[in-house]
C-alpha cells in the first residue's frame, strides 16, 4: 500500500528567519526501497497512480509496477539494449514513451500501447550535433522533446499523438543560446508542461543559468536569468510547476555535490522570475517534483529534502542516492542507482 502525504501545518513567513517565526513541521518521511530485480541506474522515472510507475535505465532497461512495487515487470525494449534510457513519460499503464540520450542517433524515443510487450521507435535524431535530453507532454497527447542547441539554438521536436510521430521543429521563435548553454539529462526532468499550450525548460553550463517559457505549446519562447550556480558543470537539472503561477527549480553543481547553496529556487510568477529558497536544499539536486500542495520533494547523490512552503525552506530526511522522483495523486517514488526504486512513506 502506498502511504498518502499528509500536508502538516504551513510556516507563514518568509525570508527572515528570527525568533517568533513558526517552524515549519518537522519531516517524518523516509523512503521505503521496492525489490526490481535490476542492478540499472533508473534516472527516468514516471507515477501514473498509487499502483503504477514506470521507470527507465542507463543500460536499456524499462520496469513497469502495477501494484505498487510489490512486484516489478522488465517490459526493456529490445532494440534500445545498452542505450541511456533517461526519460519515460506515461498516459496510464499501457501507453508509454521513453528516450535514449546521446549525440547524432543515439537520441532516439520508442513508444508501447501495450503496457511494453511491444515497443516501436518513433524517432531518431539524424542531425550530428543535436543530444536529446528529456521529453514533457501537455494535454491531448501533445508533447516536446528537447534537445542542446543545433548551431546556436536549443532543437526542439514535436508530437500530437501521445509519441506515435514526431517532427523536429524550426529554430524560429527559439531565443539564442549562449555560448556553453547546455541542458541537463540527469532525469527526465529539463522539460516540463503546464496547463494549456504551456512549457518551461531549463538550462546551465554558463554564468547565469536560465529558464525559458512558452505559452503557445512550444512555438516562441522567451527566456529568464536564475541565480542558480552557474558554471561548466552547474546550473539548473530538475523544474516542476504545481499550478500557472508556482513553480520550483533545484540544481547546483554536480562536481560539488554536498553544497546546497544557490541550488534551490522558486517562482511566483509562472517562471517570469525566480528567487532563492530562504533555506538551501542539503547539496547538488536532480530531480524535484510537487508532492501535494506545497510540499515538495527533491532528490540527489547524498540524500533527499522535502518543503512544506513550496520550496522556500527545505530539510533534509533521508542519506541515500537518488537520481529522480516524481509525484501524482499523493503518492511519490523516487529512482536511483543499483536498481534503486522507493515509494515515499511518512
Amino acid at each position: 500500500m502506498v502511504c498518502i502525504l499528509a500536508i502538516a501545518p504551513l510556516a507563514t513567513a518568509h525570508g527572515d528567519h528570527s525568533e517568533g517565526r513558526r517552524d515549519a513541521p518537522h519531516s517524518t518521511y523516509d523512503w521505503r526501497i521496492t525489490p526490481t530485480g535490476s542492478g540499472d541506474e533508473f534516472r527516468g522515472i514516471f507515477v501514473v497512480d498509487r499502483r503504477t510507475a514506470w521507470v527507465s535505465g542507463e543500460n536499456g532497461t524499462v520496469l513497469r509496477t502495477t501494484d505498487a512495487g510489490a512486484s516489478w515487470s522488465d517490459v526493456s525494449p529490445v532494440d534500445a539494449a545498452g542505450l541511456a534510457l533517461r526519460d519515460v513519460e506515461a498516459f496510464d499503464d499501457e501507453r508509454a514513451v521513453t528516450l535514449s540520450i546521446g549525440p547524432g542517433a543515439d537520441s532516439r524515443i520508442y513508444a508501447t500501447d501495450d503496457g511494453g510487450q511491444s515497443w516501436t521507435e518513433t524517432f531518431r535524431n539524424t542531425e550530428p550535433t543535436a543530444f536529446y535530453d528529456c521529453m514533457a507532454f501537455g494535454p491531448g497527447g501533445r508533447g516536446l522533446a528537447l534537445s542542446d542547441p543545433v548551431d546556436g539554438y536549443f532543437r526542439l521536436a514535436r508530437t500530437t499523438d501521445y509519441g506515435r510521430t514526431w517532427a523536429v521543429q524550426s529554430d524560429a521563435g527559439m531565443p539564442t543560446a549562449e555560448d556553453g548553454e547546455f541542458a541537463f539529462a540527469a532525469s527526465g526532468t529539463c522539460v516540463v508542461s503546464g496547463p494549456g499550450h504551456t512549457y518551461w525548460f531549463a538550462t546551465g553550463g554558463v554564468d547565469q543559468p536560465r529558464i525559458f517559457r512558452s505559452a503557445d505549446g512550444g512555438r516562441s519562447w522567451s527566456a529568464t536569468e536564475t541565480r542558480l550556480r552557474g558554471g561548466l558543470s552547474s546550473g539548473v537539472y530538475s523544474i516542476d510547476f504545481r499550478d500557472p503561477r508556482h513553480g520550483v527549480i533545484v540544481g547546483g553543481d554536480y562536481a560539488d555535490e554536498d553544497n546546497g547553496q544557490h541550488a534551490a529556487a522558486v517562482s511566483r510568477d509562472g517562471g517570469r522570475t525566480w528567487e532563492l529558497s530562504d533555506v538551501p536544499v542539503s547539496g547538488y539536486r536532480s530531480g524535484v517534483a510537487y508532492a501535494n500542495g506545497r510540499t515538495v520533494i527533491a532528490v540527489g547523490p547524498n540524500g533527499s529534502d522535502v518543503s512544506f512552503d513550496g520550496g522556500r525552506t527545505w530539510q533534509s530526511f533521508d542519506d541515500d542516492r537518488y537520481d529522480g522522483v516524481q509525484c501524482a495523486r499523493s503518492a511519490c517514488w523516487a529512482s536511483g542507482t543499483d536498481g534503486r526504486v522507493a515509494r515515499l512513506n511518512r
